[in-house]
């Protein structure tokens, strides 16, 4: 008689697929904010598969269910510990993680197959196979997809149980026990902390606070976003304004908190005003057909394709803040562009920014065709002092890390994880 596993029988799909659902809406410690992999598949999904997969179903043991009303009880049984399993809540609780475990061990004469992901991604399935108490391995071509299964399957095993090495911690929690990898990742969040602080001295003043209207509750808030538009010379030699590149003035359509940001002709050139409402239609299509068709906002010129991409290649593209975004107390705010935020804005390149030059194929990569051919011409010369200044910090909170590792009573074999 061949053995039916648990999944070729039946499944609580309904809790299942629930909590399958719920796991978009969770941010705290859920592998999506590590992150945002396109295809990634829910845990609650593959703890279950897993888990299903390996548990025979109860039909497969007649000399202990000989009857179709025991079956059906045992089976409830085990749906039992399945739907409390896919509960993100109890994804660590071990007493439900051991009620599970004992299934899969019982139903494998206490030797569970190791498992193989050839296409591992995200890491959802090799992750919840770890979980469940299974050798998991993990394959993918792509080097993000390793990096992020290095970084949540194959390194914290390795400090489980271990205590942190961090100053702070070593100091103040001497007696303390680290079960699991609470240890690393106590560490995570102090090195995580430190090269906050450190970036915030360093390049801070080039992120200003924005002054937030009295009628949208008053005082400062935190910019999330600076809006810009990439920009060009009007075609219309009688206009010659610089028009922004922009396909939507739209900002939020959430009811309630319509805003968007409208373009207003002054003196040869274009200013932004954010304005509270439904966005009149007249505003929410200036891209008027394929490639780069753009509608001019002062003389209502529109541009073709060959126009901007020759513009671009002679180096000609400008750029013009739209709008700020901030955190606001109820929610995020929108504010017309300031002088104070434009200076703040105006920073020389780095010497150490990305270099090199993009891939040319116009069949699947468009911004070589516009004049942006190497890497840092992506980016703003402030986000290009961001992203250096964070290269920098990694580098030295690793060595800072290594160097507390060693004081804390770590053997150095100088071989990377």
């Amino acid at each position: 008689m061949a053995i039916k596993k648990l999944i070729e029988v039946a499944l609580p799909l309904e809790k299942i697929n629930a909590e399958s659902a719920r796991e978009k809406s969770i941010r705290h410690g859920h592998p999506s904010t590590l992150h945002l992999w396109w295809a990634r598949r829910p845990l609650a999904a593959a703890r279950a598969v897993i888990w299903s997969s390996l548990v025979d179903d109860p039909s497969s043991h007649p000399e202990k269910f000989p009857t179709e009303e025991e079956q059906n009880r045992e089976r409830q049984r085990l749906f039992q510990i399945l739907e409390k399993l896919v509960v993100w809540e109890n994804s660590n609780d071990e007493q439900i993680l051991e009620a599970a475990k004992e299934e899969i061990l019982k139903s494998t004469n206490g030797n569970p197959p190791e498992l193989l992901d050839p296409f591992a991604g995200g890491g959802a399935i090799p992750l919840e196979a770890q979980r469940l108490g299974l050798k998991a391995h993990a394959h993918d071509l792509n080097p993000v997809a390793v990096m992020i299964n290095k970084a949540m399957i194959e390194i914290p095993p390795r400090f489980s149980g271990k205590a942190p090495v961090n100053p702070v911690a070593r100091t103040n929690q001497m007696a303390q026990t680290w079960s699991r990898a609470e240890g690393l990742a106590e560490d995570v969040r102090y090195y995580g902390e430190w090269m906050k602080q450190e970036a915030y001295k360093r390049i801070g003043h080039l992120y200003p606070k924005v002054k937030v209207p009295k009628e949208q509750g008053g005082g400062e808030a935190t910019v999330i976003a600076w809006i810009w538009a990439r920009t060009v010379k009007c075609p219309n030699p009688a206009c010659g304004c610089e028009m922004p590149l922009a396909s939507s003035f739209v900002l939020s359509k959430k009811k309630g908190k319509e805003a968007w940001v409208k373009p207003i002709p002054d003196g040869g050139h274009v200013r932004f005003e954010v304005q509270s409402g439904k966005c009149p239609e007249e505003y929410e299509g200036y891209k008027t057909g394929r490639g780069a068709a753009f509608k001019c906002p002062c003389c209502g010129e529109v541009t073709v394709d060959e126009y901007v991409k020759l513009e671009g290649k002679s180096q000609r593209l400008g750029s013009q803040l739209m709008v700020i975004v901030a955190e606001g107390k109820h929610g995020r705010i929108y504010c017309s562009p300031n002088e104070e935020h434009l200076l703040a804005a105006q920073v020389g390149k780095p010497e150490n920014g990305p270099s090199g030059q993009l891939p040319d194929n116009p069949r699947w990569f468009s911004p070589p065709a516009f004049g942006i051919v190497a890497y840092d011409d992506l980016f703003t010369n402030r986000q290009l002092t961001a992203l250096t200044t964070f290269s920098s910090l990694v580098a030295e909170a690793q060595a800072k890390a290594e160097a507390d590792a060693i004081a804390a009573g770590m053997n150095n074999d100088h071989l990377p994880l």
